[in-house]
């Protein structure tokens, strides 16, 4: 798949590139590469299957929902310029949607390119984009808002930077080069231009790609294996729990039609009190999350994905998995079925004044219904969750992310042109 002109960052597949393609019903995000250019002449021929792994941009849904969680993150949130409405909006989808097409397919950014990733292959980056409750007063799509989209509540565990919180835009960015992801980062804040500007912005990271002898869930600074019994692509009921069905589809909400194949997505910036946390033995830190820490096994025994026996009873007559174990609040089954697809990143942001780190976890949850994912969970674990002690929610946003973009049409473009 060649162009006139061979690009600085080609397409390719080599004999290690993946080419993943989840089979979920309804159609998960898709990975796809082109055949490998063996000409020796070109430059990238021997990208390795880390630098040559892409995804597509166009597709039902968007990229970066169910695309396995990249190495390296940014998450940045913008407010539209004084004066900017609807159709400053529509042209700034337009150009960011037209540039995370072109550097997901490894491509450079279109006019003056940084060179920032030059000689890189596209790393599986990502980019995702999503509407905060204040852009529809900002372009006076009031009447279009989701339900859905009302603020979240107030928690009790809630230390909330407003500064860094919510935004009328937000995007997402992921990829296994910290390059390829900075590089990114910088396209879509420069297509801003004077349309928006920048109101927070988050770096984030995760275990890369091959660092364990096999495949495995990923681990948070605490050291637990974080991410255990999400729901997978495979499951019959997925994208009724993640996704927003099409208007008059079977299970349908009252969101509105532009947002069918979208999801919700909930950013929490949580420090992880680290120096408290570590000073824990082995055994309390297990009590506290319910698991072993080696394998995120139950304390009730099995592997990770071991369902946990709540009602199984020590010698002592006292639960083995405590009342208030973080395993135990958020079991779906425990949660009226509540479930929500957890993808976040780890983050550290240096120490604060009293040397203690600035780190923890840039949670990011993606569902078809907050109200129903995300909501009441949290309010469970605000009413009890041995963790909290050693947590602390410092930003929060909540973000409507509308389905995939169709080849020549732009993210958001049903919305802004409906």
């Amino acid at each position: 798949m060649t162009e006139s002109g061979i690009s600085r960052r080609r397409l390719l597949g080599t004999a290690g590139a993946t080419g993943l393609a989840l089979g979920a019903a309804g159609g998960a995000a898709g990975y796809a590469a082109a055949p490998a250019d063996t000409s020796s002449s070109s430059p990238a021929a021997s990208l390795t299957s880390l630098g040559a792994d892409a995804v597509m941009f166009h597709g039902k849904h968007q990229p970066g929902i169910t695309t396995p969680v990249q190495s390296r993150g940014h998450l940045i949130a913008f407010d539209l310029a004084a004066g900017a409405g609807r159709k400053e909006a529509a042209a700034l989808l337009r150009r960011w949607s037209a540039t995370a097409e072109r550097l997901m397919a490894g491509k450079a950014a279109a006019g003056e390119d940084t060179d920032v990733a030059r000689d890189a292959g596209p790393s599986s980056l990502t980019v995702t984009f999503g509407f905060g409750h204040s852009f529809f007063s900002r372009t006076g799509l009031e009447k279009q808002r989701p339900g859905a989209l009302d603020p979240l509540p107030d928690f009790s565990s809630d230390h909330l930077d407003k500064a860094r919180s919510d935004g009328d835009l937000w995007a997402q960015i992921g990829a296994n080069d910290p390059l390829v992801a900075f590089h990114a980062l910088r396209a879509i804040q420069k297509e801003a231009g004077d349309a928006a500007r920048v109101r927070w912005q988050m770096n984030g990271f995760n275990r890369s790609p091959g660092a364990t002898a096999h495949p495995m869930t990923t681990r948070n600074l605490m050291g637990q294996i974080d991410g255990t019994n999400n729901p997978k692509p495979s499951d019959d009921d997925f994208d009724r729990r993640i996704y927003v069905p099409a208007t008059g589809a079977a299970g349908a909400t009252r969101d509105p039609s532009w947002m069918a194949g979208g999801s919700y997505v909930v950013v929490r910036r949580i420090r992880m009190l680290l120096d408290d946390w570590e000073k824990l033995g082995l055994e309390h830190q297990e009590a506290v999350i319910g698991r072993h820490k080696s394998d995120g096994s139950p304390l009730t025994g099995g592997t990770e994905a071991t369902e946990p026996k709540l009602e199984k009873a020590g010698a002592d007559g006292k639960y083995v998995i405590a009342l208030n174990a973080h395993a135990r609040i958020t079991r779906p089954d425990q949660n009226g079925g509540s479930a929500m697809l957890r993808r976040p990143f780890s983050y550290h942001d240096g120490f604060d004044k009293g040397g203690e780190p600035d780190a923890g976890l840039l949670f990011v949850c993606w569902q078809a219904d907050p109200l129903r994912g995300f909501v009441p969970v949290q309010r469970k674990l605000d009413r009890g969750d041995a963790l909290s002690e050693f947590i602390r929610h410092e930003a929060s946003g909540l973000f409507a992310v509308p389905g995939g973009a169709a080849k020549g049409e732009y993210v958001g473009q049903r919305l802004l042109e409906g």
